[in-house]
């Protein structure tokens, strides 16, 4: 009896330290202030991750600064055409003659300045330090003052690079004066570019006179033509100086701000000047500008189905084209907001909010012949339930519009033709799914005009491939790429040269198919090139002119690695850096491990990753907690390199958090992506499990017999399905701001994936539904002014437990919106949660 009084003494204080089956203690206030304070230690452990190129005028070469431990910092030239990397400049003999030229103390590891300027040049390099401009003659490492130079005084101000982004101005206070040459041969118009990016008249300059105007440090102005063309943008300096423009700087000069669209594109004026589109009392009116004269070209326009005022005109003037907008339902969601700030009664807040089923607003194309001054019936067959009818555009031969429509149900989309003449239709690109059209992140379409043909995106070969179709037949000329991977996305179309810049995952074999890499292809899919390298996933940044890129790429357990690149060929032209996170380990933090298993058929690869605490043990039983998202606009799982702060700071309590990208999430194959089809209520649970179940026979420290979930929004959703039909896996859960039933919650995204009409499928799918077969220890989190996610989506679930007497906890923070979990208290609670439940321990974490 001694002997078994003793053993559990100390059984009992094994559990009280260390949570069940584990020996150590986890869940206590050091893990709490070791989690909490993640951010704060972890800040600043990275160097060299990342290159901000400053373009040279002609963009040959670039300079970028390096911020190193210590606060060292190093300023780097690139010179592309050579390929080399280089010191800018000898940093010890600038800070050597700048102490001389200036009497103030001045260290060659930390220059007192953080950008640099080679106007005109590599010979020299010019800054500002202690208040003042100073240039740098790097011949002799002589040092002067830039005294502020006055209207007529010869300093030549260069223009920004051809091709480069516009750049706005910026906010100095600092008074300068920039003098404007004009040495084309007929007047120019002046104008500033505002901090917005919007353009502001200042007059213009004659031809071959100057113009002396006050501006500011940073502020940029543009010249143009009277007709519009850009002569040159510039960006004023400390010092003044000359802005001289000549018509050989046309181009290539960068463009400043958007174009104004086309008179034929949404304008209400024609592109004649002889017309004038308006809406009075819900029909469209025209004013014939001459006269003045206006007639109706509508009577049938009311308050429920108006005219649009948005007007398509004809290129040649002769025909409008404009929507009609029949009215939905308007849907109105109540919140009452209990404890606002500015008075002690309750706030009652309604805003609208479509949810799957209502009657939406449906919008229909017209068609007039204003001279005839007459409507052209359009045959509606190939449009007869909008979800979206959108992007009306006009052939450049006046012969016919198009438009896109997206059938409600998102399972047909088509772009539709309508002859101008005689009000026909027929469908240049025709997409019919039995699932799905990914409307909101695989849709693209890219028209060029001049040889009559559009770029298309597509799944209907099984992977998201782009395609040239002939728009005078809606034929497809040729599929552009193909194969067992996917395009993400296009970058950058070059007409002249029929070429495409795209994103692709899944492009390099035996690396991770989320990865994203830089391609370039023919548009008729020949001379495919995947031009970038590394294991890991890209970003990259274009030069000026298109012609090298900038890559960027990590993993979740490797650091950055930067390279220049040929962005024809993909070439290494130099290497740039690598990312230094030898600080970073240092204070413990730990590298995330990559993990892959097959899913569900025991054939698919399932790709997820495993983080573990600071203070990880060999040879101890952590309890496991996942991190879902299973939204299938997309997937989640890191790929770059990061801190994870969430994640880590989760795991410092003493789990193994791990995040997975189950099937029915997006950027697979379309096979892999429909199982979210009327099925959202998956979430990928069975290929989670078996991740999970794969990990942990490899990784003996990982205890299943402890598993924890948590999310928020469609997180949400699937945290609170793993514990009503996994319960026996997962045993606690936190659910924030779910979207508990999809006939809930908004429109666009619920009918995406479960289809129109609303059918028994949502139902069956419903948090509610499922809510009597909770296991498990359930939280849910909602804010009671979540507009994103209806509350009330929530509070239905608590009904549904309510009534099947099942025990949970529920958190309604006041006056917050979606996502409070993610709040300081909301984080804290989950993470308390998670400590008592599966640690088995009190938490710490306050006094």
């Amino acid at each position: 009896m001694k002997n078994l009084f003793r053993w559990l003494l100390w059984a009992g204080l094994l559990l009280a330290v260390g949570g069940g089956s584990s020996g150590f203690a986890q869940g206590t206030r050091a893990d709490y202030e070791r989690a909490l304070s993640l951010g704060k230690w972890t800040e600043g452990k990275v160097f060299k991750g990342g290159v901000a190129p400053h373009w040279l005028a002609g963009n040959e070469a670039f300079w970028y600064r390096n911020d190193l431990v210590g606060g060292v910092r190093e300023f780097v030239l690139v010179d592309a055409v050579k390929g080399e990397r280089r010191a800018a400049f000898e940093h010890a003999r600038v800070a050597a003659a700048l102490v001389k030229a200036s009497g103030r103390e001045v260290r060659a590891e930390r220059l007192p300045f953080d950008e640099i300027e080679f106007p005109g040049g590599r010979e020299a390099v010019e800054f500002r330090a202690f208040g003042k401009r100073w240039r740098c003659v790097l011949a002799s490492y002589e040092v002067t003052e830039i005294v502020a130079a006055k209207a007529g005084a010869v300093v030549p101000v260069t223009p920004q690079p051809a091709g480069a982004k516009a750049r706005v101005s910026g906010s100095s206070q600092e008074e300068t004066l920039l003098t404007f040459v004009n040495q084309t041969a007929e007047e120019v118009a002046l104008f500033w570019i505002d901090s917005a990016g919007k353009r502001r008249g200042y007059g213009s300059i004659k031809a071959g006179e100057r113009h002396a105007q006050h501006t500011f440090v940073g502020h940029v102005w543009a010249v143009e033509t009277r007709a519009g063309k850009s002569l040159g943008v510039f960006e004023a300096r400390a010092g003044g100086g000359e802005a001289v423009v000549t018509v050989a700087m046309t181009t290539g000069v960068a463009e400043v701000a958007r174009k104004a669209p086309a008179k034929s594109q949404g304008a209400d004026e024609s592109s004649d000047g002889k017309w004038r589109a308006f809406v009075r009392d819900h029909n469209v009116f025209v004013r014939v500008a001459e006269t003045k004269e206006e007639f109706a070209l509508t009577t049938d326009g009311t308050a429920e189905d108006a005219y649009e005022a948005r007007f398509h005109w004809s290129p040649d003037a002769r025909r409008l084209a404009v929507r009609q907008i029949r009215k939905g339902e308007e849907r109105k969601v109540h919140l009452i907001e209990s404890s606002p700030k500015d008075q002690l009664q309750p706030k009652l807040h309604e805003f609208n909010y479509a949810k799957p089923g209502d009657r939406i607003a449906q919008a229909r194309p017209r068609l007039f012949d204003v001279g005839n001054r007459k409507g052209l019936p359009i045959a509606e067959a190939l449009f007869p339930n909008p979800y979206e009818l959108s992007e009306l555009r006009w052939s450049p031969d006046s012969r016919w519009f198009a438009f896109d429509y997206n059938q409600r149900g998102h399972q047909v989309f088509r772009i539709v033709a309508v002859d101008a003449d005689s009000g026909a239709t027929r469908a240049v690109v025709n997409e019919e799914c039995e699932t799905f059209f990914c409307f909101s992140s695989k849709r693209f379409t890219h028209w060029l005009e001049a040889s009559g043909e559009l770029i298309w995106m597509s799944e209907r070969d099984g992977w998201n491939h782009l395609y040239l179709y002939d728009t005078a037949t809606g034929r497809v000329k040729n599929q552009i790429t193909r194969g067992e991977w996917v395009v993400r996305g296009v970058e950058r179309v070059d007409v002249e040269r029929r070429r495409i810049w795209f994103r692709a995952g899944g492009v390099r074999a035996g690396q991770d198919p989320y990865h994203v890499h830089l391609c370039r292809v023919n548009f008729d899919g020949s001379g495919l090139v995947i031009l970038t390298e590394g294991d890991g996933t890209h970003d990259w940044q274009f030069s000026p002119d298109n012609r090298l890129v900038i890559d960027r790429w990590s993993r979740v357990d490797f650091a950055p690695v930067m390279e220049l690149r040929d962005a024809e060929t993909g070439r290494l032209v130099c290497d740039l850096e690598r990312a230094e996170a030898g600080e970073l380990l240092k204070t413990g933090w730990r590298l995330p491990e990559r993990f892959v298993a097959k899913g569900r058929d025991g054939v698919t690869d399932i790709f997820g990753i495993i983080i573990r605490p600071a203070n990880f043990e060999a040879g101890k039983k952590y309890p496991v907690i996942e991190e879902i998202y299973a939204g299938p606009h997309s997937a989640f799982v890191p790929k770059n390199f990061g801190v994870q702060l969430r994640q880590s700071g989760m795991a410092e309590l003493g789990f193994i958090v791990v995040r997975i990208d189950g099937m029915g999430t997006n950027w697979r194959s379309k096979k892999f992506h429909d199982v979210c089809w009327k099925n959202l209520g998956d979430s990928g649970f069975p290929d989670r499990i078996a991740w999970l179940k794969a990990a942990a026979a490899k990784h003996l420290e990982m205890d299943l017999s402890r598993v924890g979930i948590y999310g928020g929004s469609a997180g949400g959703q699937s945290t609170a399905r793993a514990l009503f039909a996994h319960g026996d896996f997962y045993k606690a859960g936190v659910a924030d701001c779910g979207c508990h039933d999809n006939r809930m919650d908004k429109i666009w995204w619920n009918e995406q994936w479960m289809g129109w009409p609303v059918g028994p499928q949502y139902a069956e799918q419903s948090n509610v539904t499922h809510a009597r077969n909770l296991q498990g220890k359930l939280l849910l989190i909602v804010g009671e002014l979540d507009k994103n996610v209806d509350p009330a989506s929530t509070m239905q679930v608590v009904n549904a437990l309510i009534k099947a007497d099942k025990d949970f906890e529920l958190l309604v923070v006041p006056g917050a919106g979606h996502g409070i979990a993610e709040s300081a208290y909301g984080s804290r609670r989950r993470m308390d949660f998670f400590v008592r439940n599966l640690l088995g321990v009190e938490p710490r974490g306050r006094p």
